[in-house]
């Protein structure tokens, strides 16, 4: 099928140096996708609703994917919640109680997750979660741990995301660079990793990037421009 819609992750993919700065170069890049008929749209572990104000800003999509899949922003005061931030603090609770480190991270307020400091082993964790009971995961997005509900993942928020475009995975390009990327790279036509992920991510992914962090989400543009849409992106 032809590509429709590109699924950006933000941290890592788009933003450069660890600190959350925009890679200009990439954002202009994914602009000129928008000029020639394409959807762009965030799909990231942030807040729906900074996904929403960076695609207000940078002239992409205003359609957000963010908590992991958990809420969907498409106007300032319109969100499509999918998960329970109520079951996700009893896990969180739990957590604290039962791991020495364990603190929430100061973000952007969630409305479906709890994200928290990459401060402990996140495999003891999910055993203490899975233990209890709890229908929860953690999944780490290098920019910080998540508590999310089973079930709910980057690539059930795009589907809901895609219903509002009219359009299907096959017609997806996802590009990321973290484990949080990898169910969309399983449903998505057309998957990419940066250079930076780690092997098991590389490993999910379609094609693998050289470049990395911002350059490489532009060496990504540049390589389906070129194989996939017959131009070549400026």
């Amino acid at each position: 099928m032809a590509i429709k819609v590109f699924a950006v992750d933000i941290d890592g993919t788009l933003t450069e140096n660890g600190g959350g700065a925009i890679h200009l170069p990439a954002l202009a890049k994914l602009r000129y996708l928008e000029k020639l008929g394409y959807n762009v749209i965030y799909v990231t572990g942030r807040s729906s609703v900074e996904a929403y104000v960076l695609a207000v800003f940078a002239g992409t999509t205003k359609i957000a994917v963010g908590e992991n899949g958990g809420a969907i922003t498409i106007a300032p005061q319109e969100h499509r919640l999918l998960a329970s931030k109520e079951k996700c603090m009893e896990g969180y609770e739990i957590l604290k109680k039962s791991i020495d480190g364990v603190q929430t991270k100061p973000v952007f307020p969630r409305m479906t997750e709890v994200v928290l400091l990459r401060t402990f082993d996140l495999k003891e964790g999910q055993k203490i979660l899975d233990e209890r009971g709890f229908s929860l995961y953690l999944s780490d997005s290098k920019y910080a741990f998540h508590i999310n509900e089973k079930g709910i993942d980057k690539a059930s928020g795009l589907r809901e995301a895609l219903k509002l475009l009219k359009a299907y995975p096959e017609e997806v390009v996802a590009i990321g660079d973290s484990e949080t990327d990898v169910p969309l790279y399983d449903i998505c036509g057309h998957s990419i990793a940066l250079g930076h992920a780690e092997e098991n991510v590389k490993n999910r992914a379609d094609h693998v990037m050289s470049g990395r962090e911002g350059a490489g989400l532009v060496e990504a543009i540049d390589y389906v421009a070129l194989n996939y849409l017959g131009v070549k992106a400026q």
